[in-house]
């Protein structure tokens, strides 16, 4: 299943004015990387979020996410948010938002 455009178009337009936010395609879907850090993106209809540990288990408790597993193996530390819980664009922003709270904190990489 390829990833959902829509949910691309509407994240574009959330991040048009971030600096430093990149778009690159990957896992069969596309990532958005900030200085150099993968931040978040889409995997089929979900977006899928870097959070760390604590990040990561407190999203967890919110309706329509589970833990990132593309493979077979859960990445700790992110999150995968079903569809029905970014349906309004303050609801996406919100989880973008918190995913650069998170990522802005790593040491910048050379990409």
């Amino acid at each position: 299943m390829p990833y959902d455009k829509g949910l691309a178009e509407r994240m574009e337009g959330l991040v048009d004015s971030r600096q430093g936010l990149i778009q690159k395609k990957m896992f069969g879907g596309i990532g958005f990387m900030l200085n150099g850090n993968m931040t978040f993106g889409i995997y089929k209809d979900y977006l899928i979020l870097r959070l760390g540990l604590e990040g990561a288990d407190e999203v967890l408790k919110d309706d329509y996410t589970k833990p990132m597993d593309l493979t077979g193996k859960v990445m700790k530390g992110w999150v995968m948010v079903a569809p029905e819980a970014i349906a309004e664009e303050d609801q996406l922003q919100d989880y973008m938002e918190k995913a650069i709270r998170f990522v802005v904190t790593l040491p910048v990489k050379q990409i």
